[in-house]
């Protein structure tokens, strides 16, 4: 036995390692190695070289290489092996064909969400279509309105524009005439229980004939043929009589700061007012007596119930 100090390399009191060759193993008797018997020494030494530990993984590789040639030489390991590489081909198909699903199941995804989209849109075509049928169906009752309205408002070829315009003036002459002989012989006793001398009647009676004769062009413009109206007729009339009321009260006195003078001036304006209500009403009476009789025609004359009288 031969003996190694290393006492250089630690820091420890000597210890001596022993050099000894072990018995060879046996491999043949470790299934599945069989063959001829190897020996294996390992031997520690002091030496620093790198060259030993080398060689000994060499060894170790070559035994080790030349082992598993030797298993996969073998019938029954190659038998596996080739059920291995099927299992493996096997799994491969496999993949792809989960891959190939995974990809189909996608495509129909978007398929199912195109499809959803495109019936969206359809119902939007279909509600549009409704509308622009509903908007023309608008439009042609608009034009046939519009039709039957211009050929109402068709004028007479041989008169021309001139004629209606013409007796459009006559008429409203002849309203503005009436409203004002019947409003001044309304007013007439009103006026001659204020006045002294017949010199005094001349110009309120002047005031009112002109009002009354404004009252009916007024008068048969506003109410037109709607003369069953009676709010539109008889304000008509108020309007007229509370201007011209008031307008008589601001002719009068002014009005002071003291109580007498208010109540003297609401008295008055309340008599004024009253006063030219009655007038106007009962110039706006005669007017529709003369329409509902056809001793005027209300506006636009109606060419058909002109017609029918000259005939």
């Amino acid at each position: 036995m031969k003996s190694t100090s290393i006492s250089s390399l630690l820091p420890y009191p000597k210890i001596l390692f022993s050099r000894r060759a072990f018995p060879p193993i046996n491999f043949s008797s470790t299934a599945p190695f069989s063959g001829q018997a190897k020996f294996l020494s390992i031997n520690c030494s002091n030496s620093s070289e790198n060259g030993e530990m080398g060689n000994l993984k060499d060894a170790l590789t070559g035994i080790v290489d030349e082992r598993v040639e030797e298993l996969l030489k073998r019938e029954e390991n190659r038998v596996l092996l080739d059920g291995l590489e099927k299992a493996t081909l096997r799994v491969e198909m496999a993949k792809k064909e989960l891959a190939e699903i995974e990809r189909q199941e996608l495509e129909a995804k978007l398929l199912k969400d195109y499809i959803t989209q495109l019936e969206t849109r359809t119902s939007e075509i279909a509600e549009c279509q409704k509308d622009i049928l509903e908007a023309r169906a608008m439009i042609e009752e608009a034009e046939r309105s519009l039709n039957v309205s211009g050929d109402a408002r068709k004028r007479d070829p041989t008169d021309g524009d001139v004629v209606n315009r013409d007796e459009e003036r006559v008429e409203s002459v002849k309203a503005a005439s009436l409203s004002a002989i019947v409003g001044t012989l309304a007013g007439l006793p009103i006026f001659l229980s204020r006045i002294s001398s017949s010199s005094e009647l001349i110009l309120p009676l002047s005031i009112t004939f002109i009002s009354c004769a404004l009252f009916g062009v007024t008068f048969r413009y506003a109410v037109r043929r709607d003369f069953d109206n009676f709010q539109l007729k008889s304000g008509t009339s108020a309007a007229f009589g509370v201007v011209k009321g008031l307008a008589t009260l601001g002719g009068g006195p002014p009005l002071e700061l003291d109580a007498a003078s208010f109540w003297s001036h609401a008295l008055d304006g309340a008599v004024y007012v009253s006063e030219n209500l009655l007038i106007f009403l009962f110039a706006g009476v005669g007017l529709d007596l003369c329409f509902k009789l056809r001793i005027l025609s209300p506006f636009p004359i109606d060419r058909s119930i002109s017609e029918t009288d000259k005939s």
